[in-house]
This record gives structure tokens, sequence and C-alpha cells, in this order.
């Protein structure tokens, strides 16, 4: 057991770690999840946490008074940053992340729900996080929910993953801090709520919720076995640095 803890920023209820929590608890990490939105406080420093996983949610990088949190989980993310600590952000969790270190996010143009195709650039063959699962000219296959998007990158952020629709899908600030604008936590279960709760906005795309989840249902399996490595992957980067840190 690795004896590596992941605080976990858990911003809504339905929007747990899912998958990604399930194959980290499984490598021995152990998961801090905090739940600001059912009254958990969030920690001021990252002391005590090898690594930080933030998830998604309905509000944007701004929405104070919807989650007055959210400022401090944008500082975390500075401290993460500042620590090159193992860090992942998925979707408002890379929303976060990039208006945090000077970046800009923008309403998208064209929000993408649902299955979508991703590209993988030529900086993610040598990425520790990507670099084992994608190959340049492969496409991957994620979930998408999002309405916002990051516009403009932090400065000195590398990309590595696109798409038709939204052209920073994921980056990487240093060595250790990744985001993702998909959301490779999630299964057909895990977003059936998301639909019933976004009727309208899926209408105004012309999307039918039910077919989305049975969209994602079908590709379960691909899904699974893909994203779940993925998670591992990460949980393996950060026991590797917890366990470089303990030998210091």
């Amino acid at each position: 057991m690795s004896g590596a803890r992941v605080l976990v920023v858990e911003h809504e209820d339905g929007t747990g770690p899912a998958q990604v929590g399930e194959r980290l608890a499984g490598q021995g990490l152990v998961i801090d999840l905090c739940r600001p939105w059912a009254g958990d406080v969030l920690p001021r420093t990252l002391d005590g946490h090898d690594a930080l996983l933030v998830l998604g949610g309905s509000m944007g990088p701004h929405d104070e008074e919807q989650a007055p949190w959210l400022s401090t989980v944008r500082e975390l993310l500075r401290q993460a940053v500042d620590r090159d600590l193992p860090t992942l952000g998925i979707c408002l969790g890379m929303e976060l992340l990039t208006v945090a270190c000077g970046g800009e996010v923008r309403h998208a143009a064209r929000p993408e729900v649902g299955l979508c195709e991703l590209m993988p650039l030529q900086e993610a063959a040598g990425d520790r996080l990507f670099g084992p699962l994608a190959d340049p000219g492969m496409w991957l296959r994620a979930v998408q929910w999002h309405w916002e998007e990051t516009s403009t990158l932090p400065e000195g952020a590398v990309p590595l993953l696109t798409s038709e629709r939204c052209a920073h899908q994921a980056y990487r600030i240093g060595t250790a801090v990744w985001c993702v604008q998909f959301h490779p936590e999630v299964l057909a279960d895990d977003i059936r709520t998301w639909g019933t709760s976004d009727v309208g906005a899926l209408h105004a795309l012309g999307l039918d919720p039910a077919g989305v989840v049975a969209e994602v249902a079908r590709e379960e399996t691909r899904l699974r076995a893909l994203w779940g490595a993925f998670a591992e992957q990460w949980g393996g980067i950060v026991a590797e640095r917890h366990a470089a840190d303990v030998r210091v």
C-alpha cells in the first residue's frame, strides 16, 4: 500500500470521483473526499496530501455566489502548480486551473455533451500520463458534458489533446499538473441524473437525455478500459512521488 493521500474536491451531489476514485483506491491510495457543497471545510493548504483531484460541476469557475468555496479551490490549484504536486482537474477542475493560473475561460460556442472524439497532439506522445495511452493520429472517445471551455491557456501550459469543437481538451503545467475538459471518471449510470437536471439545455442542443446515456452505455466496456487505465497511470505517478518524498 502506497499510503499516498489524495485530496478530492467534489462540487455537487452526483459528481463524485466514480471509476477514477475506485481505481485509485484499488491501488492503495487514500481518498480524502471533501464535499464543500455538503458543508465540508476545504483545507487552506495541501500540507499532508500527496495529490489533488478537482472534479466537475454545473457551475462556472467564477460562480462564487453559487459555490463560495471556488476561490479556495483556485488557491489550492495555484499551490499545486507551485509545488509541482500531482494534480488532475476534470471539466470544472480544468476551468478552475485555467483561471487560477492566468488563462481564460469562455462560454463554448458549440457545447459538447455525450461521447466525443479526442485527438492526441504531438506533445502527448512524450507525456507521462497520456503517452502510454495515446498515439498521435489515433482518436480517443470520452464522455463530455460542458458549456464552458478554456479559450486561452495559462502561460507555460503544454496542450495535449484537442477535439473538433474544443481546442483545449487537456494540458499539463510543469511535470505533474494535468487537467482535462472531458470526464474520464463517468460511465452511463453516473450521468443518468445529469440528463434529468439538464433536460432543457440538452433539448436546445438537439439531444435527448436518454439517448445520450444509451450511447455511453454502448461504449461502456471501452470507456472503462481506456479511462480506468488512465486513472491507474495517474495513481502510479502519485504513488511514485509519495515514495520519493518518503525516501527523502
